[in-house]
């Protein structure tokens, strides 16, 4: 008996130990799984938004969009010919001013344009100005002294309710759709939007429920948070949290044509700005009009305006963006890649 005890033991010895080895390797093929699972979860983490919505990597991705439009009749002129042309991608416009409702006729009449609304809380100009779509009763914090929209962003930061700001961008985009036009997005006039938390929580609550997608930019990116910060926003971690949240498309950058003193210049700062883009989905503004003896009247930045109106179809820099092998795009077809996810 006690011979055929040994093997008995070796027998079980030999049962656990395979038992055990099972465990471990099944243990070593759930910790592998869990590990890609981890990286692949990384490698969409780090990707900008152009490789998310399905752009190749490491391509600059940039839509031209056409600001300020619907604040004269040389802005809609220019607008719409850059728009037909195809030299560019989006426009938006400020619903308060005189001639918004002829360029938002025009926008269904031309569906396959991605026009938006250019969100606008200030009148900056001297003369020429306008007040706001609610009923002033209602917003009494975004009127000035002649109950116009305060002319600069710190008056409105000082005197409006983030519940006022509500009202009037909900009623901008009441107003377009009475009109008969469903806002392709939404993006801020000045920035106005961005100068204060409570603000941008607004903003993103209004670009949610109706499911119109805002220029919210991902500053998740440590740089680009600093970029903005610098400008003055006040971009604190309540407001990091909440873009973090938005549940629509977001940019990885936003910027505008730079400045010049002359055509030429302005023609190669705008290279420049191209060529220093970090790959990703960006979104540069600009603000065209036709040169008239009524936009001089309106503003000093008249020159930069009718510039901007020229550049866009200028033979050396059409031909320098395609050297640059630019992806260009709108929020129509971000939106539409979007839902595809």
């Amino acid at each position: 008996m006690k011979n055929l005890r040994l093997p008995r033991v070796l027998l079980l010895l030999f049962f656990w130990a395979f038992l055990l080895g099972c465990g471990e390797k099944k243990n070593t093929k759930q910790a592998v799984s869990e590990t890609l699972e981890t990286e692949e979860q990384q490698l969409e983490t780090n990707k900008n938004w152009a490789e998310k919505l399905g752009w190749p990597a490491g391509k600059k991705v940039i839509m031209l969009h056409a600001d300020d439009i619907g604040m004269c009749p040389e802005a809609n002129i220019a607008a719409k010919a850059q728009l037909n042309s195809g030299q560019i991608q989006s426009a938006a416009v400020m619903v308060p001013c005189p001639n918004a409702e002829e360029f938002i006729n025009w926008a269904i009449e031309n569906p396959e344009m991605d026009i938006g609304l250019h969100l606008t809380l200030t009148s900056e100009w001297k003369e020429h100005r306008w007040g706001p779509i609610t009923n002033p009763e209602a917003v009494p914090g975004l009127l000035d002294p002649h109950s116009k929209l305060w002319r600069s962003v710190a008056q409105v930061v000082q005197h409006a309710t983030a519940e006022e700001v509500e009202k009037e961008i909900r009623a901008q985009i009441e107003q377009s759709l009475a009109w008969g036009h469903t806002p392709d997005h939404i993006d801020t006039h000045m920035g106005t939007l961005y100068a204060d938390p409570s603000y941008v929580k607004v903003f993103i609550k209004v670009a949610e429920e109706y499911g119109i997608p805002a220029n919210i930019i991902d500053i998740s990116n440590p740089e680009v948070l600093a970029i903005f910060r610098e400008q003055g926003y006040p971009l604190d971690e309540v407001v990091v949290e909440m873009i973090a949240d938005y549940s629509l498309p977001k940019l990885d950058f936003f910027t505008s044509a730079p400045k010049a003193k002359s055509y030429q210049e302005k023609v190669e700062n705008f290279k420049a700005l191209i060529s220093g883009l970090k790959p990703g989905l960006t979104e540069i503004i600009f603000h065209p009009s036709v040169e008239t003896e009524n936009l001089k009247g309106i503003t000093n930045s008249w020159q930069e305006r009718v510039w901007e109106a020229k550049m866009f179809g200028d033979p050396d820099l059409i031909n320098f963006l395609e050297e640059e092998e630019v992806i260009f795009t709108n929020w129509k077809e971000i939106m539409k890649r979007f839902k595809e996810l």
